[in-house]
C-alpha cells in the first residue's frame, strides 16, 4: 500500500476510535446515576444520545451505596460477686474492615456475615425494632448468634448477660473536587437489649451456660 493511503488509513482509524470511545463514553454518562459530570455537563450528553442512542435501561440497579454503615455491640457482664458491668461500644464492621484491608483473598464471611444480618434484621423489622412474623424472629435468633460469636460466652473475668446491638450510618464525603454538601453527622439505631439464651451461644456452650445457672 502506497505510503499516502497508509496515511489516510491511519487517520480514518485514528478519527473511528476517537468517535467510538465518545460514544461509549456518552451512553455510559446517560445510563449512570446522577454525578458531578452529569449535572455540569447533563445537555451537552443529551443532545449526544437523544433521538439516535437513547437508552431505556439503567447501568447501575440499585445505585451503589452512598453511606457507610457499621454495626456495633456491647455487652451486660455478671461478675463471679454478682455485680454486673457494660462494656464499652465494640465496633465488629471496623474488625472485619481490617482483616479485609490488605488481604487479597478475604473470606466471605468477613465481607459480608455481619452486613447481611444486619439488613435482615432491618427487612424484618419495623422503626420501632419490633418483628414482622417469623422472619423477624429468625433474623433476631441470627443476629444474636454471630454477636455471641465473636464476644464470646465470658468475658472480662465474668459471664455475657445481655447484648445491645446498634448502627452507626454516616453519609459517604464528597470528593474534594465536588461543589455538592451532604451531613455527614452520624446517625444510630439502637436495637433494646437481649437477654442471652443457650441457644444465642457457640456449640458447646449452651450446656455449660444451663448448669451454671442452676
Amino acid at each position: 500500500m502506497p505510503r499516502r493511503f497508509q496515511v489516510v488509513a491511519a487517520v480514518a482509524f485514528a478519527v473511528i476510535a476517537v468517535v467510538g470511545c465518545a460514544q461509549i463514553g456518552m451512553v455510559f454518562l446517560h445510563v449512570a446515576p446522577s454525578n458531578t459530570i452529569t449535572k455540569q455537563h447533563g445537555k451537552n450528553v443529551d443532545d449526544w444520545i437523544y433521538p439516535e442512542f437513547e437508552q431505556n435501561w439503567k447501568l447501575f440497579a440499585p445505585n451503589p451505596l452512598q453511606q457507610n454503615i457499621d454495626v456495633q455491640a456491647r455487652a451486660e457482664i455478671k461478675m463471679p460477686d454478682g455485680s454486673t458491668r457494660t462494656t464499652a461500644w465494640i465496633d465488629f464492621s471496623a474488625q472485619d474492615g481490617a482483616a479485609i484491608q490488605h488481604n487479597p483473598l478475604p473470606s466471605h464471611t468477613q465481607q459480608n456475615e455481619l452486613r447481611r444480618a444486619w439488613d435482615f434484621f432491618l427487612g424484618s423489622h419495623g422503626d420501632d425494632n419490633k418483628p414482622n412474623g417469623m422472619r423477624g424472629e429468625l433474623s433476631e435468633q441470627y443476629l444474636r448468634r454471630i454477636v455471641m460469636l465473636r464476644l464470646g460466652t465470658h468475658r472480662d473475668g465474668g459471664t455475657v448477660d445481655r447484648i445491645q446491638v446498634r448502627s452507626r450510618t454516616t453519609a459517604v464525603k464528597n470528593p474534594s473536587w465536588s461543589d455538592e454538601k451532604s451531613d455527614t453527622r452520624p446517625f444510630y439505631r439502637e436495637v433494646p437489649w437481649w437477654t442471652v439464651t443457650p441457644a444465642d451461644l457457640p456449640p458447646g456452650a449452651g450446656d455449660a451456660r444451663t448448669e451454671a445457672k442452676r
